[in-house]
């Protein structure tokens, strides 16, 4: 059950596509119930993930893994852990809320609607699971053509120039990422032998620096185009405005996050030293996002673009939070990924039902609502006290803990972060004074009927995620802080034993930790006469048996575990001045220096004619 518990989330959706498609398409209820049963029993059903997610554990869980094309390396390979467990029950809980939503909003080609809807969050849903780099590219770009057709079809006014815009920004980065995907896949051969796109096995390949720089650029510019990260954000606003309620939810609450999670997944695991490197430009532009985001969204005369432009800022939260690279800002941003998610989810929602009853989202059009519609008013209010970060809410935990870390990290950078939730009061404050309070001298404000049972039953589950996070989030820190831990624990070593070789004058290492260039000693030395430095990892099943392997051929050793040896760099650089001589050890291959370059040999099968060719070598 565990192993295919991924999969029926993940395709359970496009069942409901194809019930949808035996369904006339005159019979509306029909689409409608069929469209919510899928997406409502998807929702039922990754509530066991919840449940029975070992928060112990730092490796993936719930894998499965297959051939798919075993030619070419491509598996089917799904998995989850405390990272992306919860962006995927915000995946399918925002699926399910978003087709409820669209019951009386949506009136025509109903059909195709909810079909796009549907492969839409199987979409969604594949990119937080995949575990396969072949396999995600899939989900990645096979989501933008429903979402295409939802604000291309069911759009506002503008939807076609949103809809190119959209795509064509997000297209862009996407082709980098997909040359980048090659170049790691192409790599991989080149140092294991192997062709795969396993991104755990993928995890292991010792990135050269030169090439870290270009695919960290190329899979970070495609994660911050779709975050939207400043300068890259002018297509949200467009977007949001001209989608349909629904698509603005979905777009807002989850294709959002893809691109912040693309950094915490993809970019700092693999690319640790370059992330590092970037780490002031992107929370520079974080920053800028912040404070741009806030002070734009605070001139919108439209409710949509001014919760659009709020999105902008919200996210420079959470990337400033991914950057300040501890366990507080962290853990801060990825629960801040879900907060937003919920609350804008929520706000999308809220505007999205006052245009039903007034067909205008002007803020002048507005004012006094609360008089005639009370319950509106309570759960809009809610909700933007949410949104700003009001202590007891889902917003404050987040933004608190982002902060809390930045600080440890960069005074400078937190000071000019906690502007942005001064802004933030401001302008979500005054639009609600605006909207809600003051005098109902429209006759058409006079006539709006309060939410209706569907409504309500919308919002209530909302409200109540809104204060269990801001209340008691224990139960998501608890199964999130294991697998952060870890990747920034996997980050730190790979970034260690690199920046070794990036710093010492007569380290090995050189400026690519795999290819070992020693030459301590002239061509000819003898290899016996020379001590070895064998760095090791938790959790290597081949350490044991490489130090077994050497000790039968005579050569001594001297072992340092880089996970937990603080000193390391400096005990290496002093070891690297008496002539030592470093064996990588790391993962299920034993690097071992020869000629230019390296091989990768298991342990017992060194080739007894390459004595020679490694005492002339090293």
């Amino acid at each position: 059950m565990d192993s295919l518990i991924l999969t029926f989330v993940t395709f359970l959706p496009l069942a409901g596509v194809l019930a949808i498609l035996l369904i006339p398409k005159e019979s509306l209820n029909g689409i409608k119930t069929a469209a919510f049963a899928a997406s409502g029993i998807t929702f039922v059903i990754s509530l066991y993930l919840y449940f029975n997610f070992d928060p112990s554990l730092s490796k993936m869980q719930f894998e499965i893994v297959q051939d798919w094309i075993p030619a070419l390396g491509i598996s089917y390979h799904l998995g989850i852990d405390g990272i992306s467990l919860f962006l995927v029950l915000l995946t399918t809980f925002l699926g399910m809320v978003a087709i409820v939503s669209s019951w009386t909003a949506v009136t025509e080609k109903v059909k195709g609607y909810m079909i796009s809807m549907l492969i839409l969050e199987t979409g969604m849903i594949g990119v937080f699971v995949s575990l396969d780099l072949f396999l995600f590219y899939v989900f990645w770009e096979g989501m933008l053509v429903p979402m295409y057709f939802l604000i291309g079809i069911w759009g506002g006014p503008r939807k076609i120039y949103a809809t190119i815009k959209f795509v064509l920004f997000t297209m862009f980065g996407s082709v980098l990422m997909l040359v980048a995907i090659l170049v790691l896949y192409f790599l991989n051969h080149t140092y294991t032998g192997v062709y795969t796109f396993d991104l755990l096995k993928i995890y292991q390949l010792p990135v050269p620096l030169g090439a870290q720089f270009w695919l960290f650029l190329a899979f970070a510019l495609a994660f911050a185009i779709k975050v939207p990260l400043f300068p890259f954000h002018t297509w949200l606003p467009d977007a949001h405005v001209e989608a349909p309620t629904a698509g603005s939810v979905l777009l807002a609450g989850v294709l959002l996050k893809m691109g912040t999670y693309g950094f915490l997944r993809f970019c700092l695991p693999l690319f640790p030293n370059a992330y590092i490197d970037f780490v002031p430009l992107f929370s520079i532009l974080a920053i800028i996002g912040i404070i741009y985001g806030a002070l734009v969204a605070a001139r919108q005369k439209d409710v949509k673009s001014l919760v659009a432009y709020s999105s902008v800022s919200h996210l420079g939260f959470v990337m400033l939070g991914l950057f300040a690279l501890n366990i507080q800002s962290v853990e801060g941003g990825i629960l801040q990924m879900i907060n937003h998610g919920i609350s804008t989810g929520a706000l999308f929602l809220i505007v999205g039902m006052i245009y039903e009853r007034r067909h205008t989202r002007l803020i002048e059009d507005f004012g006094g609502l609360s008089k005639q519609i009370p319950v509106f008013a309570a759960f809009f209010m809610i909700v933007t006290l949410s949104s700003i970060g009001l202590p007891g809410t889902n917003g404050f935990i987040g933004e608190f803990l982002i902060l809390l870390g930045t600080f440890k990290s960069n005074v400078t950078y937190a000071a000019l972060g906690a502007i942005g939730i001064i802004l933030a009061a401001v302008y979500m404050l005054w639009m609600y004074q605006r909207v809600m309070f003051g005098k109902l001298e429209k006759p058409e404000n006079a006539k709006l009927k309060d939410l209706n049972l569907r409504e309500k039953a919308i919002l209530v589950p909302i409200v109540l995620l809104i204060f269990w996070i801001g209340v008691f989030p224990k139960p998501f820190f608890d199964r999130m802080e294991v697998s952060v831990r870890s990747v920034l624990e996997m980050a730190g070593a790979k970034y260690q034993v690199t920046q070794s070789g990036r710093t010492g004058k007569n380290l090995c290492l050189g400026d690519d930790p795999v290819r070992l260039n020693c030459n301590y000693e002239k061509p000819g030395g003898n290899m016996e006469e020379k001590k070895i430095l064998i760095y090791t990892t938790p959790g290597c099943p081949f350490c044991q048996a490489a130090k077994e392997d050497m000790q039968k051929k005579g050569l001594s050793y001297r072992e340092i575990d880089i996970s937990e040896n603080r000193e390391a760099e400096e005990e290496i650089l002093k070891l690297a001045g008496k002539k030592v001589v470093p064996v990588m050890v790391e993962g299920e291959k034993v690097t071992v220096g020869f000629g230019g370059g390296l091989r990768f040999l298991k342990p017992g099968s060194w080739p007894e004619g390459e004595s020679k060719k490694r005492t002339q070598s090293i």
